[in-house]
């Protein structure tokens, strides 16, 4: 049997969502705990991969297991047996060739920034105290949403075959001394979102120009785009599939 596995975690103490040597990752750690649960090797293929420190509120991943069990029950036992920063939310019963990461539909990141010093968000959101023109901002998402080669955004080497992306939402909201931008899309390059973050950022302050963002679009040199702003910002917050019923989490 094929399953769906839906979690979340925080970043900050991962090596990111993949298996890295002499470095803990998510996958390791949920990989090792399910195995041991159900007594058997379990292989876990993830939606995406999430960088170091990058943060996920909905997660999936699947794997193949002979061993029958209830989801309710099996759900307690990882959660009482995975760190805190790992919870394991349901499971989901799919088909053979089901696939967490191709079969995926639209995909929704937030980045978050605090416009004032809290010791409480140092971990959670990036302190950027500047002055910033959040009207200029979603004007260039709105720039962006006409576009769909994003090779400008994405890490140099990248061994994707397509930088194509369908964007569907993009855009800057304020929550007091918190910003946060959100953006969905079919998929998303490595690196792509963060670095699209420090591009709108620069154009928050007036280093960076509409026109100077169509000109970095047309150029497809990573070079030309702004810096990729810290991954401790950074949340996964929704996949979709057209066989899961979607819950926000």
């Amino acid at each position: 049997m094929r399953y769906f596995i839906e979690f979340a975690y925080k970043g900050a103490a991962y090596h990111g969502w993949q298996y890295q040597p002499n470095a803990s990752s998510v996958q390791e750690t949920l990989t090792q705990a399910l195995s041991l649960m159900l007594r058997e090797s379990v292989e876990l293929t993830g939606a995406g991969r999430t960088d170091t420190g990058v943060h996920a509120r909905q997660m999936f991943a699947h794997f193949d297991s002979e061993v029958p069990f209830v989801f309710a029950e099996l759900i307690k036992k990882l959660n009482a047996y995975l760190p805190k920063d790992i919870a394991v939310w349901d499971f989901y019963t799919v088909a053979p060739k089901a696939h967490a990461r191709f079969d995926a539909t639209q995909r929704t990141y937030e980045y978050h920034i605090h416009r004032r010093k809290d010791a409480f968000e140092c971990q959670n959101s990036w302190l950027f105290p500047h002055p910033l023109d959040i009207n200029r901002m979603n004007d260039a998402c709105k720039l962006l949403l006409k576009h769909t080669d994003f090779e400008c955004f994405s890490t140099l080497h990248t061994d994707v075959k397509t930088f194509f992306c369908k964007l569907t939402h993009a855009e800057w909201t304020s929550q007091g001394d918190r910003w946060i931008f959100t953006i969905s899309a079919d998929r998303f390059l490595r690196n792509m979102v963060r670095a699209i973050v420090g591009t709108l950022i620069d154009i928050g302050t007036g280093k960076t120009s509409l026109d100077d963002l169509e000109q970095i679009l047309a150029s497809k040199n990573r070079s030309k785009a702004g810096f990729s702003v810290p991954a401790h910002g950074l949340y996964l917050t929704e996949v979709h599939y057209p066989y899961i019923p979607f819950r926000a989490r």
